[in-house]
């Protein structure tokens, strides 16, 4: 009978080795779920309410916060500023499409603080005595014609209808939010 030598114990190298082998195949085969985000299918204007072919949903890795995850959750509702296509939509750029919404044009006390507002901002509307008629009001548009600029706001049908009957005889400021 010949004589052998016992098997050899494999080496801890090699142990890890096989073990770091095997993980790598585990992850490359693993499959992965790249996060999903709506965005804007083509170049939208603001104020208008999405529809199911403004929107589509790709791929996005590094999501912003408050990106949407269905074409569902933005449709019907309008966004506060214009968005470019391929751009994600969050949910601080849309308003609802609730029936309670409005929308007021009002010229501001002082027209130079209209140059400052941004579509999609926010503002606070003061009125006579530094009363506040309204919070959190969304800038939809600004008209850019001098000397008087016109401010289109976004709000509740009470707090819309409010502001109008006192800017037909005050004029209003906002604060910028």
């Amino acid at each position: 009978m010949p004589f052998r030598l016992p098997p050899r114990a494999p080496r801890p190298r090699q142990v890890v080795a096989c073990l770091l082998a095997l993980l790598a195949a585990g992850l490359a085969l693993w499959p992965t779920s790249t996060p999903t985000a709506v965005v804007a299918a083509r170049d939208l204007p603001p104020g208008v309410a999405l529809t199911a072919a403004d929107l589509r949903v790709v791929p996005l890795a590094d999501r912003p916060s408050g990106v949407l995850e269905s074409v569902e959750a933005a449709v019907g509702q309008a966004l506060t500023g214009a968005a470019r296509s391929g751009e994600p939509i969050t949910d601080v750029r849309l308003t609802g499409a609730d029936p309670d919404a409005a929308s007021v044009a009002v010229r501001l006390a002082d027209a130079g603080v209209a140059g400052l507002l941004r579509t999609g901002g926010r503002v606070d509307v003061i009125g006579p005595d530094a009363e506040l008629l309204a919070e959190g009001a969304a800038v939809l548009a600004v008209h850019e014609a001098k000397p008087d600029r016109l401010v289109v706001l976004g709000l509740s049908r009470k707090n819309a209808t409010r502001i109008a009957a006192v800017s037909l005889d005050h004029p209003l400021a906002v604060t910028l939010r």
